[in-house]
C-alpha cells in the first residue's frame, strides 16, 4: 500500500526558516535597514505635499513650489536606489537560503531508509523535488522580498500617519475588523488547502509514474481503461482541492478590498469634518489622506503575496517533512566480529498483521555460495533485503559477526554486505563519475581494474573519449548488459564482502547472463554470496540451495542433496531442465 511522506507542523516550519536567518545575519539585517530607509524616503512626500497645499491656501511663491518640486524629485530618486539595493540584497540572500534549503532536502532525501521510499512511491517525492521546491524557489526569491519590503513600508506609512495626528488613528482602525476577520478565516483554512492540493498532485504523479513504468503489464491485461479511469480520479480529486482553495480566494479577496477603502473614505470624511471645525489645517487633511492612500498598496501587496507564502509554506512544511522520516537504524557502536551472517527467528511484514517471512532460520559461511530459488512471491526478495540490511525485521534478528545489520551505520553496512538488484541505473556524467561513486577517489587504474574484473574494460575504452564519455540521460546510450556492467564494476570498487544476488541478471538476455556470472566468478572469489535466482544454473553452482516456500525455508542443501530428496527443489529442478534442453 502506498503510502505518503510525513508533512512538518508549523513550529518545525518557523524554527527551521529561524534557523537559516541566523546563518545570514549581515546580509538580512542590511536588507531591512535599506527596505527601512527606502520606505522613509518614500514617506517624505505626502508631508510635502501637504505644506504645499497648505502653503498655497496661505499664499506662496514660485520659488517656494519649485523648491518642494526639487525636493519631492530627491526624494523620489532616493527611494528607488535605495528600493534597488535592498531588493538586490534579498534577491542574493533569498539564493543562498534556497541554495541550503536544497542542499538540506538533498541531504535527507539521501538519508531515507529504502523501504521507506518504496513505500511511499515514486510520486510524492517526485512531486516534492518538482513542484514544491520550483514553489518554494518562487516564495524565497520573490515573494518574501516584497512581502517584507510591503510590511516594512506599511508599518512606518502608519507611523508618519499617526505623527500628522492622532484622528488619523481612528479611521485607520476602523478597517482593522474586516481585515483581523477576513485574515483569521483564510488562514484557519488555507495551510490545509494547499496541502491537500500538493497532495493531489503527488497522486496523479503517482498513478502516471505507475502506468509509464508497467506500460507492457498494462495493454498484457488489458488494463488500459482501468489506468485512465484512475487517473481521471486523480484529476477529479485535484479539481476538487484545486477548486476549494479558490473559494478561499474568492471570499478572501474581495472581503479584504472592502477593508482597503474604508479608512480612506473615513479619513475624507472625519479630516473634512475636523477641518470644517477649525481643529486641523487643510494641509493636515491632505497629508492624512495621502498617507492612508498609500497604506492600500503595501497592505494589499501583504494580503495577496500572503496567498503565495501560504503556498511556499505549505511547500517548505512538504521538504522539511522528508527529515521526519524516522530512521530504521538503531546504531550501537558494537563491531562486527566476522563477516559470518545469521538469521535467526526471522519475521517480517510490511502491512502490520500480514507476515511475509515466518521464522526464518539461516547461517551463511563465510565465503560459502548460497542460491535462494522458490515461486515468485514466496518472500525470496524480501529475505535477501533484511540478509542485506534494507530493512529491519518485525521479530528475531539478522546479523554479521554477532552485531544486527541495522545496528550498523551505512558506510560500514556497505563495507560488509551489499545488496545487487534487477535495476542498474547509470547517472548523467562520465563512465570514471559513475564508478568512483562507490569509492571516492579511486585512481584510473582502480577503475579499470575494476571494469576488466567485470569484462566491460574493452568496450569502455572502445568509447570516443574512454572513461570520459558522458553516459546517462542526455549522453551516450548504454546497453542494459553494459548497465548492469558499470553497477557491478561499483561493487567490485566498494569491495564488500558479501552480496545479496537478486535475481540481478534475470532481466539480461540468456546468453549474456552466463557470460557475466562466467565473469564474476573470479570477482566474487573469497566473497560470501547469496543469489536470488529464477535460473537455476546458478543454484546448480552453489554450495547450498535454499528453497523459500510460503515465507519460510522450506528445503536447504546442496543442489545434489535436495536433487535426491525428491522435494520442491527436485521439482523445480526437472521442470526447468527439461524446457531448457528443449
Amino acid at each position: 500500500m502506498t503510502t505518503h511522506l510525513p508533512v512538518a507542523d508549523t513550529r518545525t516550519v518557523r524554527k527551521y526558516v529561524g534557523t537559516l536567518a541566523r546563518r545570514h545575519p549581515r546580509m538580512l539585517y542590511g536588507a531591512l535597514a535599506l527596505h527601512v530607509a527606502a520606505a522613509v524616503a518614500g514617506l517624505a512626500a505626502p508631508r510635502l505635499l501637504g505644506g504645499l497645499v497648505e502653503s498655497v491656501e496661505q499664499g506662496t511663491t514660485t520659488d517656494h513650489v519649485d523648491t518642494i518640486i526639487g525636493l519631492l524629485a530627491v526624494f523620489l530618486v532616493a527611494q528607488t536606489v535605495l528600493t534597488r539595493f535592498a531588493r538586490y540584497l534579498s534577491q542574493v540572500l533569498g539564493e543562498q537560503v534556497l541554495a541550503e534549503l536544497r542542499e538540506d532536502f538533498v541531504d535527507n532525501t539521501l538519508a531515507l531508509p529504502v523501504g521507506v521510499v518504496e513505500d511511499a512511491g515514486s510520486g510524492d517525492l517526485l512531486t516534492r523535488t518538482s513542484r514544491d521546491v520550483d514553489q518554494l524557489g518562487w516564495s524565497v526569491r520573490m515573494a518574501l522580498p516584497e512581502w517584507t519590503i510591503a510590511v516594512v513600508t506599511a508599518v512606518l506609512t502608519f507611523v508618519a500617519a499617526i505623527t500628522v495626528g492622532w484622528w488619523v488613528a481612528l479611521p485607520c482602525l476602523l478597517g482593522v475588523p474586516p481585515l483581523v476577520i477576513g485574515l483569521r478565516w483564510y488562514l484557519k483554512r488555507a495551510k490545509d488547502g494547499y496541502l491537500r492540493e500538493s497532495a493531489t498532485y503527488s497522486q496523479i504523479n503517482a498513478t502516471l509514474t505507475e502506468t509509464v513504468e508497467g506500460a507492457r503489464t498494462v495493454e498484457a491485461l488489458g488494463l488500459g481503461e482501468r489506468r485512465v479511469r484512475a487517473s481521471d480520479d486523480d484529476i477529479h480529486k485535484s479539481y476538487l482541492a484545486e477548486r476549494y482553495t479558490l473559494y478561499l480566494r474568492t471570499v478572501f479577496f474581495p472581503n479584504m478590498e472592502i477593508a482597503y477603502l474604508i479608512p480612506t473614505v473615513a479619513t475624507l470624511l472625519f479630516g473634512g469634518y475636523l477641518y470644517t471645525q477649525g481643529q486641523v489645517s487643510l494641509g493636515a487633511v491632505t497629508a492624512a489622506t495621502l498617507y492612508v492612500q498609500m497604506l492600500i498598496d503595501p497592505v494589499d501587496r501583504i494580503v495577496s503575496i500572503l496567498d503565495e507564502l501560504q503556498l511556499g509554506a505549505a511547500s517548505l512544511a512538504r521538504l522539511l517533512g522528508v527529515a521526519q522520516v524516522p530512521d530504521d537504524r538503531e546504531v550501537s557502536g558494537r563491531e562486527p566480529t566476522g563477516e559470518q551472517i545469521a538469521a535467526d527467528d526471522v519475521r517480517f511484514s510490511y502491512v502490520e498483521g500480514r507476515d511475509v517471512l515466518h521464522g526464518v532460520d539461516l547461517d551463511v559461511g563465510v565465503g560459502e555460495r548460497i542460491a535462494m530459488v522458490g515461486p515468485s512471491g514466496a518472500g525470496k526478495s524480501t529475505l535477501g533485503r533484511l540478509l542485506a540490511g534494507i530493512h529491519p525485521p518485525r521479530t528475531g534478528s539478522v546479523t554479521v559477526g554477532g552485531v544486527g545489520l541495522t545496528e550498523l551505520p551505512l558506510d560500514d553496512l556497505r563495507g560488509h554486505v551489499a545488496l545487487v538488484t534487477q535495476e542498474h541505473h547509470v547517472f548523467v556524467g562520465s563512465v570514471r563519475e559513475n564508478l568512483v561513486l562507490a569509492r571516492p577517489g579511486s585512481s584510473d587504474d582502480q577503475v579499470r581494474e575494476a571494469l576488466d574484473a567485470v569484462d566491460a574494460l574493452d568496450w569502455v575504452e572502445a568509447l570516443p573519449e574512454g572513461l570520459d564519455t558522458e553516459v546517462g540521460s542526455g549522453g551516450r546510450a548504454v546497453t542494459a548488459a553494459q548497465a548492469q556492467q558499470i553497477a557491478l564494476a561499483r561493487l567490485v570498487l566498494a569491495d564488500p564482502h558479501t552480496l545479496v544476488l537478486d535475481e540481478a541478471t534475470s532481466l539480461i538476455d540468456p546468453r549474456a547472463a552466463r557470460h557475466l556470472e562466467r565473469s564474476l566468478a573470479a570477482v566474487l572469489e573469497g566473497r560470501t554470496v547469496i543469489a536470488i535466482a529464477h535460473r537455476l544454473f546458478s543454484a546448480h553452482d552453489a554450495d547450498r540451495v535454499a528453497v523459500v516456500e510460503d515465507g519460510r525455508i522450506a528445503e536447504l542443501g546442496s543442489h545434489d542433496e535436495l536433487v535426491e530428496a525428491g522435494g520442491s527443489y527436485a521439482a523445480l529442478w526437472d521442470s526447468w531442465h527439461g524446457r531448457s534442453s528443449t
